[in-house]
């Protein structure tokens, strides 16, 4: 078994979550830490690009480990943890793109109750 792989038991394991959850995070870790380190907008590509990069190289490196290690190789699994990492981050951007949601607004005024 292959590091990528013991490390992805190890947190399914200790986190309590199942693998498609934690595709989910990891998503929506690198998609908004990504905007944060490099001051991207939620509303550029790059963020998004940056998930989508992750994506393919995980799951390029699962393929790897499915032929290194001889067990089965099921793409509709991969393209389905594709699919689950892309999903929320691509909603954001959509979101960012076409509404105001993630705009800021001016500072409420003291006594101001929103």
């Amino acid at each position: 078994m292959s590091p990528l792989q013991s490390a992805k038991l190890w947190l399914v394991d200790h986190v309590h979550l199942a693998k498609d959850a934690l595709h989910i995070y990891v998503a929506l870790i690198l998609f908004l830490g990504s905007a944060l380190l490099f001051k991207w907008p939620i509303r550029s590509w790059k963020p998004w690009a940056v998930v989508l990069a992750a994506a393919l190289a995980g799951e390029a490196w699962d393929l790897r480990d499915s032929l290194t290690y001889a067990t089965p190789i099921d793409l509709s699994a991969n393209f389905k943890d594709i699919w689950n990492t892309l999903f929320w981050p691509t909603a954001m951007l959509i979101l960012a793109r076409t509404t105001r949601i993630f705009e800021r607004g001016p500072a409420p005024e003291p006594g101001d109750e929103r």
